[in-house]
């Protein structure tokens, strides 16, 4: 599969709401999970979390980037500066490793007719540009290590570590088991 990116903008915002549309907004998140406290976020889910992220959209934010295989929309990877995601901080397993300014990878959705071409592992990639563009040093993800069980929809929406390690991450802590907090330097000169 020849994939293609763009960064979510208003301009592919149609794009991004088709892709999670069809799936109801992956059970009415529409990625705002890490933005807002559970009960706020609970409280949205479905079309106020889709109008939220429309919101962050239409200010200007670019909060991930979309993947496209002959001109549609199959994957989507949520990121953005660590400061966007509260929830983060007060998760006991993604909390933060220490005060470096990072660019927060912190969710995949791929199209069930596109799943098993190893997107995740091409849209690591498309971050990692996307960050130095941005002038960011230090990307940090949070996935899962599933091990030998087999993983539901929402618990690898964070990424698998195989993924973040065959593009060039390493772990730099380890609060759960299954999952580690991994980090990728980036050259920015």
């Amino acid at each position: 599969m020849v994939l293609s990116f763009k960064p979510l903008t208003t301009a592919t915002w149609h794009d991004f709401d088709a892709l999670l549309g069809a799936y109801e907004g992956c059970k009415g998140c529409w990625c705002m999970h890490w933005r807002l406290s559970f009960s706020d976020w609970k409280k949205q889910q479905g079309e106020g979390n889709r109008r939220a992220m429309k919101a962050y959209v239409d200010a200007g934010d670019v909060p991930g980037i979309l993947a496209y295989s002959e001109g549609r929309p199959v994957a989507w990877c949520g990121c953005g500066p660590r400061e966007w995601y509260p929830r983060l901080n007060k998760s006991q397993v993604a909390k933060p490793v220490d005060d470096q300014e990072v660019l927060s990878v912190n969710c995949f959705f791929v199209d069930r007719q596109a799943r098993g071409n190893n997107i995740q592992l091409e849209l690591l990639h498309e971050i990692l540009r996307f960050a130095k563009q941005q002038g960011y040093e230090v990307v940090e993800g949070y996935p899962v290590e599933p091990g030998e069980r087999r993983l539901d929809s929402s618990t690898s929406l964070v990424g698998l570590a195989q993924a973040f390690e065959e593009a060039g991450f390493h772990e730099v802590a380890r609060r759960k088991k299954d999952r580690p907090i991994m980090r990728k330097e980036i050259q920015t000169s």
